[in-house]
Parts: structure tokens; sequence; C-alpha cells
């Protein structure tokens, strides 16, 4: 493997190594650096891998944000298309069809901002339309290619994922020579695709893909060693919320789905801030919020006013 980029620590990332500036999202100025903030996962989905139906109506949706709001989420990403492993695709239509009406209500019944977690680019586009300040593409804008031109026309923020396959192949045995150096070869350039297309640098987070095309010691080596992404310069935003990776190494997959993944993914997002997260996006809101600002005060030696 070849030696860390500049200004990555072996360890755990240097006091100020952060990026500087706020995240920009909208109209909404998100500082990632003061401490790690909290995405809610609000799924408007029937088949979602751990929710799926919980929050398909409206108003079960409008109850759960609500909810994830009073925990202290930060912002609360929506999606309208199971992207499970083996997941069936959705069309425009009907994705458009099941996030739209929450959105809009979301928009006038909550103070933090919303995020639109899709491929399309006509989601992106009517989502940010209607008030949405965040696009999050698993794809990392590679699916649609007309999803950079609604990006970059937008003010929104944009959450560059990487992910390795669709959710139909993902999980079939995925392969890297070094999923560190491939992982962060695709970050870096799609960042640098979407700055040449005119999106500021402030806009963009970056998200490593835990569980999108990856086997569990993949993910064990990605947060682990999520530092390495740091010299990229800008906030990185991590999910590893009930995976399936947390069953495995604790060996309950045979139990109740819940067992050990709240307890799993505290551990897993409090390792991950330790080694630079800035945004968990979560189930669980308040239980990793508390999670991430014990670690984050145990990696600055200090409470954050």
């Amino acid at each position: 493997m070849r030696a860390r980029p500049t200004g990555a620590s072996r360890s755990h990332p240097a006091r100020g190594s952060y990026p500087s500036q706020g995240w920009r999202c909208g109209s909404y100025r998100l500082n990632t650096k003061k401490r790690p903030l909290i995405m809610g996962i609000l799924n408007i989905t029937p088949d979602s891998f751990s929710d799926g139906g919980r929050f398909f109506t409206v108003q079960q949706a409008l109850k759960q944000a609500i909810w994830m709001e009073q925990d202290g989420a930060d912002m609360i990403d929506i999606g309208g298309e199971s992207t499970r492993p083996g997941a069936t695709p959705v069309t425009t239509e009907e994705e458009l069809r099941r996030v739209l009406p929450v959105i809009k209500l979301l928009i006038k019944k909550l103070s933090i901002p919303l995020s639109i977690d899709t491929i399309k680019a006509e989601v992106a586009r009517q989502a940010v339309d209607v008030g949405v300040s965040i696009i999050n593409d698993i794809s990392g804008l590679t699916r649609d290619p007309e999803m950079i031109t609604v990006a970059s026309k937008s003010n929104a923020g944009l959450v560059i994922m990487h992910s390795k396959g669709n959710p139909q192949t993902m999980q079939k045995n995925p392969k890297y020579k070094n999923v560190l150096l491939e992982v962060y070869a695709f970050l870096e350039r799609q960042i640098k695709y979407a700055i040449g297309h005119g999106i500021s640098k402030n806009r963009i987070v970056i998200d490593p893909g835990i569980g999108f095309g990856k086997t569990v010691n993949h993910n064990l080596t990605l947060i682990k060693n999520l530092s390495y992404f740091i010299p990229l310069g800008v906030p990185i935003l991590i999910g590893p919320s009930r995976k399936s990776f947390i069953r495995k190494v604790l060996n309950s997959t045979n139990q109740p789905f819940l067992e050990g993944t709240i307890e799993g993914t505290a551990a897993a997002s409090a390792i991950a801030v330790f080694q630079g997260a800035r945004i968990l996006r979560v189930h669980d809101v308040a239980y990793m919020r508390m999670a991430s600002q014990i670690a984050d005060a145990v990696m600055k030696g200090k409470v954050s006013n």
C-alpha cells in the first residue's frame, strides 16, 4: 500500500485538521468542525432493510421526522427507493410519488434541513425545487449523467458516496486490490468532477459507502482507517447504522433483527468520529448523538461548547 496522503494521522485526525469551512447547504451553513452532526434516516419505502414500511404514509413519516428533530438530528435524509442488497428498482414517477408529499409537509414543520437520498436527477431536481437543501447520491454522480447538472444549478449541499455495483449486484463477492486506495481514488476523482462543474468545495461531503459493495472486512478496514480520507479536504459522512456487518461481527444473524445493532452502531459510530467522521447517517438519533458527543470530547480532550 502506498504511503498515506499528506496530512492523514496514523491513529486519529490531528486537531485542527478538519476542513475549516462550514458545509453550505442551500440557505443553511452547517458547522461540521464544532461537533459531529447527525443525519436522521427517513425511508419512505415498503422494503428498506431495517424499517421498510414503518414510515410509508405521510403521517407516519411526519411523526418520525418530528421525533428525530426532537432527539437532536441536525438534518433528515429522505429516501423513496430502497438501496438494500437485492432491492428492486422503482420508477422515477413512483419515487416522486413517495417522497414529494412528505418533503412538502416537512419543509413546513421542521427547522432543520432536508436531504434527498436518490440516484435520479429528476427526483433530486423536484426535491430541491420544493425546498430540499442536500442531495445525497449513493452512486457518487455516476448513475445519472444529469445529476451533476441538477447539483451544479442548485445551491444544495452534495454528498458524494462510493459504491461498487448496484443494489442488485453490489454484495455478490465484491473485490478490491486495496479498498482504501480504490475508494480514495474514486472520491478524489468525483470531488474534482463536481468542482469542475461549478460546485464549490464547501458544498461537498464524502461518504466511503459502508455496506455498498463491501465485505465485512472491507467495512471494518474503512472505519478503522477513516482518517485516511481527511486530506481530501471535505467533511466525511459515514453510515454504519444497523448494517449487516454489525450483526455478522456479533454473530447475531439468527437473532431478532435489532439484536445488538444499536449497540454495534454506537461503537462503530464512536470509532468513526475518533477517526475523522463529522456526519453520522443513522436511524437511532438520540443514541448516536450521545455516542458521537462522547467520542468527540475524548478525541479533543474537552467538551465542545
